[in-house]
């Protein structure tokens, strides 16, 4: 869908399609969601182009399967690369190495097992290619500078001096999101520490790219720099704490006296600045993540410290768990009341998330299983539906992500991939339901141990929805909700 197009159906008397404002990570996968579900979305980012930098660089696995099933993984693989080992210097010579995290191997039910890299740049640009091939755009230069809200819809007044209706809007600008402030939403939030970081994308073309460099102070003062080569570019990312107080230098000159102090090279061997901020570590998430038809979602609804590299995979998970509502409300008519879900589940896992990062900032934990994030669940969520009775510990529970696992020819994840649901009976003869197949796929395989037995509804986002025994165990009204009109005769 041409951007005209969008605009035209998003300004209609009656919206029907979502207003996103911020084309960062999450609002585009956002947008590509929504797109591949044929719901109208218009993107609008007040900036003139996608975000320069390179700060968000590590996907973790779960993020990696959410962009496998937005159908861009490939060309993330073929972008990016492993993240290097460490290696710590000490007056110009090699210390040993420092390894940050185990790499466990990938498996049948994990197929991607470790972090991988990728400038924060890169990832926007494959998935605006994937927006733009589901025929959706991003409007740049357009900043929304009001909205209010009503019954039916949304109305943003935007920069360019017009306006525009929407269902749903979904504030995605940001950590100092002037949508959010608008709303009157307020964060929670600590400092998770008092020094700032420069962080900054450089060329140094005579410090070799086998391993993420780092050199301790040698003054007692703790403060870290590190020169980190990012995959799939010929720059280096550069990370520089200082103390409270200090306002970095992020000049070209400011950047090479800060390498020439702190490590062996030479203020020449940075032969060019490509980006550079600063930032204070934060920890502070919103108090809600709904205001009636504007939903929170990112930045905008949580701010991490960088450790552990928590923020923008939590942020686009935020994006998977409500496009897909999103999409159920507006096409299928599932009832508003599915959308309450999104801060019920992403809200409490942003916390979780936030925990983490502040505690790996602070040396309280090690970058861990958690921090791959394929063990995020919603079993305490109103849409994870057990009705098994017994089942044992350890067992795939309603609200767990689903594994995957060989299938014909192929996965569960190549079976699970778009925007419908899908319904499987494992190792068990029990009839399965009609359904109508562009919103469930029904599969029958033969028992796997992963899943146990017994029947398994499976989201659009991945995780088990419903589980039993018996597709009249509630399966009928489960799918309902969701907008999915399904008969289940006794």
């Amino acid at each position: 869908m041409e951007l005209n197009a969008v605009k035209e159906t998003v300004g209609t008397a009656v919206p029907t399609g979502v207003l996103i404002v911020g084309a960062g990570p999450t609002g585009l996968a956002l947008a590509c969601d929504l797109a591949r579900r044929d719901v109208p979305a218009l993107v609008v980012e007040r900036a003139p182009a996608l975000f320069p930098g390179s700060r968000g660089k590590g996907l973790q696995p779960r993020t990696m399967e959410v962009l496998d099933d937005l159908g861009v993984v490939g060309a993330v693989l073929a972008s990016g690369g492993r993240i290097p080992v460490g290696m710590v210097w000490r007056d110009g010579e090699r210390q040993g190495e420092h390894r940050m995290f185990d790499e466990p191997e990938p498996t049948e039910t994990v197929p991607y097992a470790t972090p991988w890299m990728l400038p924060q740049w890169r990832t926007q640009e494959i998935l605006l290619a994937r927006l733009r091939e589901l025929g959706g755009d991003v409007a740049f230069g357009t900043e929304v500078t009001g909205l209010t809200q009503d019954a039916d819809g949304v109305t943003a007044r935007l920069s360019t001096g017009t306006s525009v209706r929407a269902a749903y809007a979904v504030a995605a600008d940001g950590g100092r999101s002037s949508l959010r402030r608008e709303l009157g939403i307020t964060m929670t939030g600590e400092t998770v520490d008092p020094n700032p970081v420069l962080v900054a994308d450089v060329r140094v073309p005579a410090l070799d790219r086998d391993n993420w460099h780092m050199f301790p102070a040698t003054d007692g003062s703790g403060l870290y720099t590190a020169l980190c080569p990012l995959a799939g570019t010929p720059d280096f990312q550069l990370t520089a704490q200082f103390p409270a107080g200090t306002a970095p230098d992020l000049s070209l000159q400011g950047v090479r006296a800060l390498v020439a102090a702190r490590t062996h090279l030479t203020a020449d061997d940075v032969t060019e600045l490509r980006w550079s901020s600063d930032f204070r570590p934060r920890a502070a998430l919103a108090d809600r993540f709904r205001e009636g038809r504007v939903f929170l979602a990112g930045d905008a609804a949580h701010v991490h410290s960088p450790a552990g590299g928590q923020g923008l995979n939590t942020s686009v998970q935020d994006a998977y768990n409500l496009g897909w509502k999103l999409g159920a409300v507006l096409r299928h008519g599932a009832p508003d009341t599915l959308l309450d879900t999104y801060e019920e589940e992403r809200l409490p896992n942003a916390a979780q998330m936030l925990g983490l990062s502040t505690r790996i900032h602070r040396g309280e934990a090690r970058r861990g299983a958690a921090t791959r994030q394929l063990g995020i669940g919603y079993r305490e969520s109103s849409l994870a539906a057990e009705t098994r009775e017994g089942v044992p510990e350890g067992a795939l529970r309603a609200g767990d992500r689903a594994p995957d696992g060989p299938y014909g020819t192929g996965t569960l994840f190549d079976a699970f991939r778009g925007p419908h649901f899908t319904l499987l009976a494992v190792g068990t003869d029990t009839e399965l339901p009609p359904v109508p197949g562009e919103l469930v796929h029904a599969h029958a395989i033969p028992a796997y141990e992963p899943y146990g037995k017994r029947l398994f509804l499976v989201r659009p986002d991945g995780y088990v929805g419903w589980a039993g025994t018996d597709a009249r165990d509630g399966l009928t009204a489960y799918l309902a909700h969701c907008g999915v009109p399904v008969s289940v005769t006794p």
